[in-house]
């Protein structure tokens, strides 16, 4: 079978998934700008933006917020990029492979 890259509603549950993982409220974050910036990005890179973001939080002794975040995400070509014919050819045998379940 074949799952998708997340689509906006998905990713801005995965985004807040990994921010309560970390004790991080999502209430305190920009939701609506990290899930436009994600866009094409996995689950997997999502979390590791966030993970990134409290490294460099940490590093500079500040609290992570959504600018740190979005400065991770800004900086990371994700696979469905670097790997975008591959993605394709996914999607393309996934859709002559596809049952509608009833």
């Amino acid at each position: 079978f074949f799952v998708d890259l997340p689509e906006a509603e998905a990713r801005e549950k995965i985004f807040s998934i990994h921010l309560k993982s970390r004790e991080l409220n999502p209430e305190d974050f920009s939701l609506s700008e990290l899930v436009v910036a994600s866009v094409g990005f996995s689950g997997a890179e999502i979390e590791q933006a966030i993970v990134s973001a409290l490294y460099s939080a940490l590093a500079r002794e500040e609290d992570v917020n959504t600018a740190l975040i979005l400065e991770e995400l800004d900086s990371t070509s994700p696979l469905s990029v670097v790997m975008a014919d591959r993605i394709g050819q996914l999607r393309a045998w996934a859709r002559e492979r596809s049952v509608v379940l009833a």
